[in-house]
């Protein structure tokens, strides 16, 4: 019996609770766990798991030996990881991130790395809504947010600032905009997972929420971009995205003055244990890249 995986696979079942749900996250087929898991229990002698047609769940004996058998996945990992500590990175990392942040700065990051350690290789999986870590087998997301998600390991990795913008054509004749509520006269783009269309901007102390009419909304900041480009409103923009058009006239930056919240940048993962020296080697390296924003 390979004691190592028959311990992985019972820690995942005693949390996921759910020989499925284990099977996917780890790769193998349903049987395949289930055999770990008795394998697992003729080793320790004691049930680990009280198994119907309809739940799982720890027994006793369970639940005193998982601490135990965590701690020794610790150490093995820790073991590995000093073996390996002189080899080269190697393997493969799945990794989640917003479409335009994705596009527009985690693809030029992860290709530096990629560069610098030739035998990893990683694939990229951009969407704009929240995704569960478990189920669709990522390693690490990079989500913009206020706050982490409290059942994910959150490491920040840098600052998003953002920025009112508009094209020059869509202002041209119309009212002038000198103050927040003024926002409140024009077409504005809405981003459907933010903040329900209420923009929040501080000038120094003070403070302003301007609830925004909306006749285009998209759930993909791109996509705004290019609308506001394309003249159809004002949005609210990354700096990320927003600087180079600033800084070519294609977009103006309004309300400057006013400051939008600053999001932070997260790396995300579902647990600091038994993570691999090539996914722990990404994490550091992305903290090192985005000190400094790119941007």
């Amino acid at each position: 019996m390979d004691k190592l995986t028959a311990a992985k696979v019972f820690v995942d079942v005693a949390y996921s609770l759910s020989f499925t749900a284990t099977a996917q996250r780890l790769n193998m087929s349903r049987p395949m766990v289930t055999r770990y898991i008795e394998d697992m229990e003729d080793w320790l002698q004691v049930r680990l798991l009280h198994r119907t047609t309809r739940k799982i769940s720890l027994s006793t004996a369970g639940q005193a030996c998982l601490k135990d058998v965590e701690l020794w996945l610790t150490q093995a990992d820790n073991i590995a990881s000093l073996a390996t500590a002189e080899e080269e990175l190697s393997g493969s990392v799945r990794l989640a991130t917003s479409m335009s942040f994705g596009f527009a700065q985690l693809i030029p990051a992860i290709t530096e790395f990629m560069a610098q350690h030739p035998k990893v290789s990683i694939d990229v999986d951009l969407e704009d809504t929240t995704v569960d870590l478990a189920d669709q087998s990522i390693d690490l997301a990079i989500r913009l947010a206020s706050n982490p998600e409290p059942t994910l390991i959150g490491k920040p990795i840098g600052i998003c600032e953002s920025v009112i913008v508009a094209s020059p054509d869509y202002l041209a004749g119309k009212a002038s905009i000198r103050h927040p509520q003024d926002l409140i006269e024009h077409h504005c783009l809405g981003y459907k997972n933010f903040e329900r269309h209420i923009w929040h901007l501080s000038k120094d102390d003070e403070f302003e929420s301007v609830a925004i009419k909306c006749r285009l909304t998209a759930n993909e900041a791109t996509a705004l971009l290019h609308a506001s480009l394309n003249n159809a409103g004002i949005s609210l923009q990354p700096t990320y995205l927003a600087n180079p058009y600033i800084k070519n006239g294609q977009l103006y930056h309004l309300l400057p003055d006013w400051k939008p919240n600053d999001l932070k940048i997260y790396v995300l993962y579902s647990s600091r244990k038994h993570l691999s020296p090539t996914i722990r080697s990404l994490i550091n390296y992305l903290e090192t890249y985005f000190q400094d924003a790119r941007w």
